[in-house]
């Protein structure tokens, strides 16, 4: 069944915000004070972060994609896999639907978010940060993570056989990244999934709120789509 743009945009925004809600609460759940989670490990986000995309994965896939990452939109319409003038529109759906999905997380652990004091800790659960403060660093760390991303997914994908088995993969993909590339920088591996949560936190009225960094900001939004590009030109022009 072929879905009209307008659906397909609807099913981005509603699988980003499932994504980010899901993700960036396990981070919530570890990082602030309190909670049942509190300083549960990275291993806890992990799988927060795996089951986060496998589940709108598995949900809209057949709808729209589930590309639910402006990086990946981009890099299939470089190689001629989505239309070009469909990418701005699955863009603001996937950025509008990070927001909300922060803002869910935001509301849900309220009292926690009251209680920690530690201003990075806040920070981190709603973006990305760059452990050795290097943006060079960071650059290095989201390019590979997303370049094994999507060119997992590229792979993954490919045969057509069976959607669901290939989205249960790319969960464990996405789980396996985190923990084991993500500790140099949260990791984002995906621009929508950062710079939404970065913007609402610039404008949340937390009591023991520090900077939102903003000149780290471009890092997770400029590696993603680069390593994307380079995944989805290296399947096309090597493996198909």
């Amino acid at each position: 069944m072929h879905y009209s743009l307008f659906i397909r945009c609807i099913a981005e925004f509603v699988g980003t915000a499932i994504m980010v809600g899901l993700g960036n609460g396990s981070v919530a759940n570890v990082e602030l004070k309190g909670t049942k989670g509190y300083q549960g490990g990275w291993v806890l986000i992990g799988f927060g972060y795996g089951i986060g995309v496998m589940i709108p994965a598995l949900m809209f896939a057949t709808i729209s994609g589930a590309q639910i990452n402006p990086a990946m939109t981009i890099g299939a319409a470089v190689v001629g896999n989505f239309p070009w003038q469909e990418v701005l529109p699955y863009i603001i759906a996937q950025l509008l639907g990070a927001f909300v999905g922060q803002l869910a997380v935001v509301i849900a652990y309220k009292p926690y978010y009251d209680r920690t004091t530690d201003a990075e800790a806040i920070l981190g659960t709603f973006s990305t940060i760059d452990a050795a403060g290097s943006s060079l660093n960071g650059f290095v760390n989201e390019f590979l993570g997303t370049f094994l991303l999507v060119l997992g997914a590229v792979a993954m994908t490919a045969d057509k056989v069976d959607s669901r088995a290939d989205f249960i993969g790319l969960g464990f993909l996405v789980m396996c990244l985190v923990v084991s590339l993500g500790g140099a920088t949260g990791p984002a591996l995906n621009p929508a999934r950062d710079i939404a949560p970065r913007i609402l936190h610039a404008i949340w009225p937390f009591e023991h709120k520090g900077s939102s960094q903003f000149g780290y900001a471009w890092v997770p939004i400029v590696a993603p789509i680069a390593g994307a590009i380079a995944a989805t030109v290296l399947w096309k022009y090597v493996f198909s």
